[in-house]
Parts: C-alpha cells; sequence; structure tokens
C-alpha cells in the first residue's frame, strides 16, 4: 500500500492494539530494498507486530541468490518470525520450490505465502517442507486445494469482508468436513472473483465502503474503480446479503 514507513508502525500499533493479543498481527514489511525491508521489519517489531510478511524484490528481478541473501539478511535480522510472500504477478520475481527447501531451515523463517496460482509448483512445495513450516494460500479462489496439499490456511482478501465465513470454510477442512469447505470454495468464487474485477485492494475497499466499513479513499497511485466494476461489485455484494 502507498504508505510511509510512519504510517505503516502506526496502522500495525493500531492494529495490535485493537487486537488485544486475541489474534496475531502480520505486518507487511517487504520492500524492493533489503536494507529498506530490514529497517522496516525492526520498526514494524517494534510497534508491536507478532510476525512479518515479506515479499520477494520487486523490478529488481534478482537471481535466486539474491533471494537467498535478501530472506536470510532479513530473517537474520528480526526477531519475530518472517513468512516469505511469493506473487510473481506482481513482482515479477518467482520463489521456487529449491528455494523454499533452503530457507525453510532458517529459524526465523515460518511459512510461505504462496500467491504463483501454480498449483504443481505449490505440490512441490508441499512435498519439500516439514511441519514446523506453514504454507499459507495467498489466492483465494485455491485456499481448499491448498488445504487439501497440507497448506495452513489462507493470508485472505475476501476475509476483510466475510472473515467468519472464510474462516469457518477452513476450519470446515481443518476439522474433516471436506467435503463442506469444498461446497464453500465453489459458493464463494463469484464473490472471490468480483473483488478481482481490478487490482487488490481497489475493489475490496470499494466494498467495504458500500458496507458501511470505511470511506471509499484511494491514495494514488490507487484510484476509485470504474463504474462498471461499481455496478458489478454492488450487485455481487447484494447477492451474497452483505448490502441491502
Amino acid at each position: 500500500a502507498p504508505l510511509s514507513a510512519q504510517e505503516k508502525a502506526q496502522l500495525v500499533k493500531f492494529a495490535v492494539d485493537l487486537a488485544s493479543g486475541r489474534l496475531p498481527v502480520i505486518a507487511g514489511a517487504g520492500s524492493n530494498c533489503t536494507a529498506e525491508a530490514v529497517s522496516l521489519s525492526l520498526s514494524l517489531e517494534e510497534a508491536g507486530a507478532d510476525g512479518l510478511l515479506i515479499v520477494t524484490p520487486y523490478y529488481n528481478k534478482c537471481t535466486d541468490s539474491g533471494l537467498l541473501a535478501h530472506f536470510e539478511t532479513i530473517a537474520d535480522k528480526v526477531h519475530v518470525p518472517v513468512i516469505m510472500y511469493s506473487v510473481p504477478s506482481r513482482t515479477g520475481v518467482n520463489i521456487s520450490p529449491r528455494i523454499v527447501r533452503i530457507l525453510a531451515d532458517h529459524p526465523m523463517i515460518a511459512g510461505i505465502k504462496e500467491a504463483s496460482g501454480n498449483i504443481s509448483q505449490i505440490c512441490e512445495i508441499a512435498s519439500c517442507i516439514g511441519e514446523s513450516f506453514s504454507l499459507y494460500a495467498g489466492n483465494d479462489d485455491q485456499t481448499v486445494p491448498l488445504l487439501s496439499l497440507g497448506g495452513s490456511g489462507c493470508i485472505s482478501t475476501v476475509a476483510n469482508i466475510i472473515p467468519a465465513r472464510f474462516s469457518a470454510m477452513i476450519r470446515s477442512f481443518l476439522a474433516g468436513d471436506t467435503a463442506a469447505a469444498a461446497r464453500e470454495q465453489v459458493a464463494l468464487k463469484p464473490l472471490i472473483d468480483a473483488l478481482f474485477l481490478e487490482v487488490n485492494p481497489v475493489p475490496v475497499k470499494a466494498a467495504l465502503s458500500m458496507m458501511g466499513k470505511c470511506a471509499a479513499e484511494y491514495r494514488l497511485p490507487m484510484c476509485p474503480p470504474s463504474n462498471k466494476t461499481l455496478y458489478i461489485l454492488y450487485d455481487t455484494l447484494k447477492e451474497y446479503g452483505l448490502v441491502q
């Protein structure tokens, strides 16, 4: 998000105070500059973050050696668990199963948010990690498939507007009711699709505004969604009973 480092720390502190220990707060601290990612990570850790979500460097399309050094350098400096974030459609950089296998041995690297969309790659990652390393879905519509490969959950977009329902889907799967989880995954597909009509987080903020949860304010380079997106989004929210 287009926030300053100071604003990110303020946001984390607010979330930590609101959570009051009931839920862990995982703060996004990635950067395409390793030194900046270290500085931001330490700042958000000081603000109370329980863990850090670190995206791959973007634009600076580093090699596998660069990826290893980037994540190891950050993880060596912090005192809370790190979750790596692989989203090549946004960054142009993929974390391969080989790199995951190596970094999973670092004591401060606790998991990966996998948003490549490549189920074969996710399956390969699942085959080379231990029980102490968590595999999280980065794409809402692939949550149940990823859980079926031994995943731990999802770091979600749609959960911003239906937290209880999305959590219940995951809990159903983990409790052994895989059929119910699968039905819910399919049932939520139109809502998930609507939230990605434009680049995230533009539609989800519009949805929250329609639900009366926040103002529809955007900071450049984010801008309001098109009227077409707004119409489709509102109709979809109405179908799910989220707006009147």
